[in-house]
């Protein structure tokens, strides 16, 4: 069978984003159909990373290292984020107009796949310069080499039945409500409520991914020092981690539905709501390759597949219930629906998720559930 790794799904991915970014400014000419369809082909190469990161994971992240290396990972998203918030503002309004905005970023993003292919390594048996004794370690703590878990089928019955899975895929959905409709719809939050002209706007919308960021380094290394000195088990360590990002975030919007504040107490609770989400980093985002380190790659796809439903449409029901972008009632509304996913989602995988190694992730169970049917 044909079986590609990390180094060319990245460059797929990357080359696929790059290219129908900087190509965006001139779908537009042609119209509104063609400019969806290089957004689709953009959102198309997307969809690769998250899967691909936590196969790539379970190669690599012995379990004392895995907080700091999916934050690591993860929080990589938020620094491009940053920059783009940033920096889209001034870019917007300098002489290149918009469309330095697509060429930059769809640039950045081709560079970074071809810088994939050529440094990047499926494993530590394929890493070029990776001492012997740094292999064998890896390998050993994994207690499997890359090549085990290639050629399996995949429990799909099995997955389907489990409980953790539903509560993943659950926590996984109102994680993605919350955080894209802030991500979406700050700017012009800020525009219409709190009155901030095109360059204001874009730095302090940045604000809150940066705090998402510097938080994001803090809690991995705080979440692998209580792994290692084994100070919590890691079933509650994942759903601590997991709490201090929804129901904190789902506190901070709910302040800000209810409670009458000025620009500046806005901007701080956005970006507690914000910060504060760093920390799922350590939370459900690792729980994939909790429950199943062969089959972390197959977990997040469909999670992450399905949660990306949620990216689409909470972002434009958002835009249907704020009319009027000036109109603070109906943003309350907003963050009021935001807040309650939040708590319920989370609610849901304190309740029923689980990091045990779940049994179908044994290639001798599944030859068994084949043999005999669902166990």
């Amino acid at each position: 069978s044909w079986d590609v790794g990390f180094q060319v799904v990245s460059w797929i991915g990357g080359i696929m984003c790059g290219v129908a970014s900087v190509a965006f400014p001139l779908a537009v000419h042609f119209g509104f159909y063609w400019a969806c369809a290089f957004r689709v082909l953009q959102g198309l190469g997307q969809g690769f990373f998250y899967p691909c990161i936590n196969t790539h994971m379970s190669k690599w992240a012995i379990p004392e290292e895995r907080g700091r290396l999916f934050s690591s990972c993860f929080s990589g998203t938020q620094l491009g984020t940053i920059l783009m918030l940033g920096l889209g503002g001034f870019l917007a309004a300098g002489s290149g107009g918009w469309y330095s905005i697509f060429y930059s970023s769809g640039g950045l993003s081709i560079i970074w796949g071809i810088a994939c292919l050529v440094f990047g390594a499926d494993s530590p048996a394929d890493h070029k310069t990776i001492s012997p004794t740094e292999r064998a370690y890896i390998e050993t703590r994994l207690k499997a080499s890359s090549s085990e878990s290639k050629n399996m089928k995949i429990p799909w019955l099995n997955i389907g039945l489990s409980i953790p899975m539903w509560s993943l895929l659950l926590v996984h959905l109102a994680q993605n409500w919350g955080f894209w409709t802030l991500l979406t719809l700050m700017p012009t939050y800020m525009k219409g409520i709190l009155n901030f002209d095109i360059q204001q706007n874009g730095t302090l919308s940045a604000l809150p991914y940066l705090v998402m960021f510097i938080n994001a380094i803090i809690f991995a290394h705080i979440a692998d020092y209580i792994t290692n000195h084994r100070l919590l088990t890691v079933n509650f360590a994942r759903k601590m981690w997991n709490s201090i990002a929804l129901y904190g975030g789902a506190a901070a919007l709910l302040s800000l539905a209810t409670l009458s504040t000025n620009a500046t107490g806005a901007i701080i609770l956005l970006t507690v709501a914000v910060g504060l989400n760093a920390a799922c980093y350590n939370g459900y985002l690792c729980n994939h390759l909790d429950l199943s380190p062969n089959f972390a790659g197959v977990l997040m796809g469909i999670t992450n597949g399905l949660a990306n439903i949620t990216s689409i449409l909470a972002p434009t029901i958002a835009g249907i219930l704020v009319k009027d972008e000036s109109n603070a009632e109906q943003w309350q509304t907003v963050f009021l629906a935001s807040s309650a996913i939040f708590f319920v989602g989370n609610s849901v995988f304190v309740t029923f998720g689980s990091t045990q190694i779940q049994k179908w992730n044994d290639p001798d169970y599944k030859r068994d559930d084949e043999k005999n049917g669902p166990v």
